[in-house]
């Protein structure tokens, strides 16, 4: 199945199998129904990723498809992208990387890069029922957009790269989930994708191979090496198979 989005103000094209789609998608879009209807309320479920690996496209695919079946219930999906710093404190404020004070735009993705507090306060709000609002990311203007979705549907699903993270801080995120689910795939694809996701946002190919080398690889590692083991965990190959 094609599908196609705009992901933080990029237009992404993407294919599904009909197997992915029969054998792990709806069976999942089911589970997480029954879920939700045998806890009559709203549910909220954590996708986790390394960058590349496609996790925004998918939840949009996967909010796409549980709109067509009536036995589906409704899902939202959003990201954590929303809850990058914005770019004005990134270029002001410095980190540690590799024993040297750099900049923290530099290494903008890492973790250091986001604000949890923000991101923890609203991702209570969400799980609580509360009616509520949530930012995006737009990749052109290097900012968040505040309050650009309203929270309505009775599945929540919020993606992101740390969201079951093991490390101080992030691991907090997971109680408040009611699923969770983690993709990972080849380090040297997901190289390839963020080069040329790099590009895509006007960078020439020398400078996005050099950041996407010193700081989304360092990302992508880190999300492969600990990522909290998830209720559904998915591999991604290189031709966007989803396999179990």
């Amino acid at each position: 199945m094609n599908h196609s989005v705009e992901i933080n103000g990029i237009k992404v094209d993407a294919t599904y199998s009909e197997a992915a789609v029969k054998d792990i998608f709806l069976p999942l879009l089911r589970k997480l129904t029954k879920i939700q209807k045998e806890k009559k309320r709203r549910i909220l479920v954590l996708l986790a990723a390394p960058p590349g690996t496609g996790k925004s496209t998918l939840c949009s695919f996967l909010e796409k498809l549980s709109s067509e079946y009536d036995d589906i219930t409704t899902v939202q999906a959003i990201g954590m992208d929303g809850f990058h710093r914005k770019q004005e404190y990134l270029k002001t404020h410095t980190t540690i990387r590799d024993g040297k004070e750099i900049k923290m735009v530099e290494i903008k993705g890492a973790p250091v890069t986001f604000d949890l507090e923000k991101l923890t306060s609203a991702i209570e709000k969400v799980a609580s029922g509360a009616d509520c609002y949530w930012p995006t990311y737009d990749r052109h203007l290097h900012n968040p957009i505040e309050d650009a979705i309203h929270i309505t549907e009775p599945i929540v699903l919020l993606e992101g790269n740390y969201l079951l993270l093991e490390e101080e801080g992030w691991q907090n995120l997971r109680k408040y989930a009611d699923y969770t689910i983690s993709l990972a795939a080849d380090e040297q694809m997901l190289r390839d994708r963020l080069i040329d996701r790099k590009m895509k946002s006007g960078n020439d190919r020398e400078t996005a191979t050099s950041f996407v080398d010193y700081s989304d690889m360092v990302n992508v590692r880190l999300c492969l090496e600990k990522t909290a083991l998830a209720d559904l965990r998915l591999w991604v190959d290189g031709d966007s198979n989803f396999v179990m």
